[in-house]
């Protein structure tokens, strides 16, 4: 039987309920082909606690092929599209290369870290994207207690308890929340630090407040409990330099440290300005029903796309998971209803508010708009989280148990080097390995 195929890019929020929603709607009527880099989908919300070795990172990731039976998996990462030969062409894990054939194409490539020019931040910053990212800032966190309880010298002591988080919107936010108490637990367990000062950890943001972009509710409570917990929140604070000893301020201190996040934002994957269809700032430009206008056959949702935000006339759509996956949802039915299977959808959602895990049993939170803190915000994050991952909800609630009455296991597993995690990467969720095909 000849179906039509269709060809997903992308695994992530967008890109993976897109698959879902279409094998649900199209069954055998149409062949689904995922193209992604992994076989799995991340829940990226949850990252933070991997760092921080709360969770184990298989738990916040999701097997594509163990929830998409009816999807077939290419493993790859794409490298550019042909409109008018309906192709997608794609590298993949061993350097082969390939190109998909398509009826339809939704773009679903999500994000990668935004660059500023800054001199030094490529060479020595880190990112907050991906699994990798995560392995190794919890080794390398890990790795400067346990040299610094061993320094003799108390500048190298100092900078080595000392971490700088760049932009306080969700990611850095919650990466400075869980990485304080990571640090305290830490040197909790060095029998050489009674007397030592507590590891320093700064968050700056060129905004006036944290979370920028979030209710302002939300960034007075986590801005209170961060305070509280002994992080150096500085806001309308940037960096002007960063080098292999520390990161130079727009102010003009320099603060002396080996371990500096970049958690400034992202932007969409490059492969879309690449596509040749107009874009803003660099999001494909779509209809309220994530089509390309004049392209018929062409889709796109999530972070690649810019879609008109009907709840607000004349802008577009945050970058936010949740319009991620919702889109999604939209697109696998406007995708079928293309193919004969339903009827087309408006993309049209008011958000149902924002939660913001800030360690223990601190959170910020504001579902439907009711401001939360504190422990009750704790469990409405948690059950958030829970009920929007769509695998190992039984698996990540047993790993926040066992946090709850168990000591944090803390050791350097090595598995991940500095160098395999360039924050200048168009593929923020695979390792690089030195001599191993692919591209940065």
């Amino acid at each position: 039987m000849n179906r039509p195929r269709v060809v997903v890019v992308g695994a992530g929020f967008a890109g993976f309920e897109t698959a879902r929603t279409l094998s649900r709607l199209v069954r055998d009527k149409a062949e689904i082909v995922l193209l992604n880099s992994t076989d799995y989908f991340l829940y990226l919300p949850l990252l933070p606690q991997v760092a921080a070795g709360i969770l184990e990172p298989r738990r916040v990731t999701v097997s594509l092929p163990g929830t998409l039976p009816h999807v077939r998996l290419v493993l790859g990462e794409a490298d550019g599209v042909d409109l008018d030969a309906r192709q997608v062409r794609y590298t993949g894990p061993e350097g082969n290369t390939g190109t998909l054939e398509y009826d339809r194409l939704v773009l679903a490539v999500g994000s990668v870290n935004k660059l500023l020019p800054v001199p030094g931040i490529a060479e020595h910053a880190h990112g907050f994207r991906g699994i990798p990212e995560a392995l190794y800032l919890r080794d390398h966190i890990t790795r400067q207690i346990e040299l610094a309880a061993g320094a003799a010298d108390p500048d190298e002591c100092g900078a080595r308890c000392t971490f700088v988080v760049v932009g306080a919107g969700y990611t850095g936010t919650e990466v400075a929340a869980q990485g304080k108490l990571f640090t305290d637990a830490l040197v909790r367990k060095q029998p050489g630090w009674k007397g030592r000062e507590k590891p320093r950890w700064l968050l700056l943001d060129i905004a006036d407040r944290l979370l920028p972009e979030l209710d302002r509710r939300l960034s007075t409570t986590a801005d209170r409990v961060l305070r509280r917990r002994g992080v150096d929140v500085r806001t309308g604070t940037s960096v002007k330099e960063a080098t292999a000893d520390g990161v130079l301020l727009d102010d003009g201190e320099f603060i002396d440290t080996r371990t500096l996040v970049w958690c400034v934002g992202v932007r969409p994957d490059p492969l879309v300005s690449d596509v040749g269809l107009p874009v803003e700032r660099g999001r494909l430009l779509v209809d309220p029903q994530l089509n390309v206008p004049g392209r018929s056959e062409v889709f796109a949702c999530g972070d690649a796309a810019a879609v008109p935000d009907l709840t607000r006339p004349g802008e577009f759509t945050p970058m936010t998971a949740q319009h991620a996956g919702r889109q999604g949802k939209v697109a696998g039915r406007n995708v079928a209803a293309s193919l004969g299977f339903g009827e087309r959808h408006t993309y049209k959602h008011n958000d149902l508010g924002f939660v913001v895990d800030l360690g223990g049993v601190q959170a910020a939170a504001n579902p439907l708009g009711v401001p939360l803190s504190g422990p009750l915000a704790s469990a409405v994050t948690y059950g958030y989280h829970l009920a929007a991952m769509p695998g190992n909800r039984v698996r990540v609630a047993a790993d926040w148990m066992l946090e709850a009455v168990l000591p944090r296991q803390a050791v350097q597993l090595g598995l991940v080097r500095s160098g395999s995690v360039p924050l200048d990467s168009s593929a923020p969720e695979l390792a690089r390995v030195p001599g191993a095909p692919g591209k940065d």
